[in-house]
């Protein structure tokens, strides 16, 4: 019996130490939590995922990063279940792969559905939308636009039989994606669609080892190596604003997180994000030293 007690005495102050220890982790001695944050694994995720977590450690909040978790339902996962506490998500995205929504074209109109919408799912909570649309483009180089006279994805619809496409995760599957572009133009039966990985794909436009791949609006090499951007005629890509999503409770202990989010995103542009990706793609320069000199340049950092 005395054994008994001193193994439950034994457990139980194990268990007072591991809860202890649980508590005293949840915030630092200014009483703030420390914030997970996450993002997906491609140049312009992790440069906001830089910008939202030093903007939250100059006002004395400790960030764990989950900076790269890969594609989006990854990261929506991770989310959901409380591995991080906030993304950025984009929300056409939100929209079409997670609500699994239809189509809308009316920015405001896709950001109040996904707002809404996953506040009523999974008490998530999604923040001011950027002024910056990252919405899908199909690139190709000059000189292939005017060889095979593209200026559409229409004119593209057509040729795509004699062009080779450079696809990356997600694309060939997704209803915005190639299916999409097929039910919505017809053709779009590429010679080849071979698989690339997101930060390869222009240097195999680039080297000629395809004709057309699948861009974003902010991406820096479209301005850097001179391409065209394909107009979308028939308007088949909703918005995709970014927007980060943050956990409900996060925002409901310490809406000061929400407000200095927002402040952040309220200064990207289509030229500033652009400008940002261009940093880390074209000059090379790490998306944490690029984010904390955007902050230092505009009074978030000392």
């Amino acid at each position: 019996m005395k054994i008994v007690k001193k193994a439950f005495l034994f457990m139980t102050i194990c268990l007072l130490v591991m809860i202890s220890a649980a508590c005293s982790s949840k915030t630092n001695s200014e009483g703030k939590p420390t914030i997970k944050i996450g993002s997906k694994n491609f140049t312009e995720q992790y440069i906001l995922g830089e910008l939202y977590a030093q903007a939250l450690e100059a006002k004395g909040y400790n960030i764990e990063r989950n900076l790269n978790l890969g594609g989006t339902l990854v990261a929506f996962e991770a989310l959901k279940n409380g591995e991080i506490d906030l993304y950025p998500e984009y929300t056409g995205t939100a929209l079409m792969d997670v609500l699994k929504g239809e189509p809308q074209s009316d920015a405001n109109a896709v950001y109040e559905t996904v707002k809404q919408g996953y506040k009523d799912k999974w008490g998530i909570e999604v923040l001011d939308q950027t002024s910056f649309n990252n919405t899908y483009v199909l690139v190709t180089t000059k000189e292939i636009a005017k060889k095979y006279n593209l200026k559409t994805l229409s004119d593209l619809s057509v040729k795509a039989p004699e062009l080779n496409f450079a696809l990356i995760p997600e694309f060939g599957e997704r209803a915005d994606g190639l299916p999409g572009l097929q039910k919505k133009y017809g053709g779009f039966e590429f010679k080849s669609a071979k698989l690339f990985d997101i930060g390869l794909k222009y240097k195999a436009l680039t080297n000629g080892q395809v004709d057309v791949t699948i861009g974003f609006g902010t991406d820096g090499q479209i301005a850097g190596y001179d391409l065209v951007a394909l107009e979308d005629d028939k308007k088949l890509w909703p918005p995709y604003y970014a927007a980060p999503q943050v956990r409900g409770e996060i925002l409901e202990k310490y809406p000061e997180v929400g407000e200095i989010l927002n402040k952040v995103d309220a200064l990207l542009t289509d030229k500033v994000m652009a400008g940002l990706n261009w940093k880390v793609d074209g000059d090379k320069e790490e998306p944490a030293k690029v984010a904390e000199e955007f902050l230092e340049e505009n009074g978030f950092l000392k």
